[in-house]
């Protein structure tokens, strides 16, 4: 469904393609989402663990960079996959302050079983897309979420400084 909104033609068009992109990636996200929680994990524990898997511990701040997500989403995120028993926080002995994330042996299992059914599930999801279009695809979004790049370090900033804010 296009916009209603009776703008200047170049602001119907960007409006139209935003809306088209965040409505064909809410529907991926929820096909994946679904595929996801049938292995008891949520898409931010997924993620966590799938970081963690493919590029060895690190320490919370950087996984949520990676992610790009809040310390304190990564921070309930890591609690509870913690409960679960399927990673570990090891402080540094170089640097008290820094924690490293570590998968468990149960969390490596669970992350290595998973994830290729994963890979499975978007290989099914994106083939409505030719190979041709799907390359295409990952270009254009690439070049999408390159000039972005201000706006999500500004929004790290007020983050940070809200919960500065909420800790004085």
């Amino acid at each position: 469904m296009p916009t209603h909104y009776q703008g200047c033609e170049t602001s119907v068009r960007a409006l139209n393609a935003y809306i088209n992109l965040v409505r064909a990636s809410d529907s991926v996200m929820d096909k994946l989402a679904a595929d996801i929680e049938s292995h008891g994990l949520t898409l931010g524990q997924f993620a966590v663990l799938e970081a963690v898997y493919h590029l060895g511990p690190m320490c919370q701040k950087t996984v949520a960079k990676k992610l790009l997500r809040s310390g304190g989403n990564i921070t309930l995120v890591v609690n509870n996959l913690e409960k679960q028993g399927l990673v570990r926080r090891e402080r540094q002995a170089n640097d008290r302050r820094m924690v490293q994330i570590h998968l468990t042996v149960e969390g490596r299992e669970r992350i290595s079983r998973v994830f290729p059914k994963h890979v499975e599930a978007i290989v099914k999801v994106m083939s409505a897309l030719s190979d041709s279009e799907q390359e295409e695809l990952r270009r254009i979004c690439r070049k999408l979420g390159k000039g972005g790049e201000e706006l999500c370090e500004e929004r790290r900033k007020r983050e940070a400084e809200h919960a500065a804010n909420q800790t004085e």
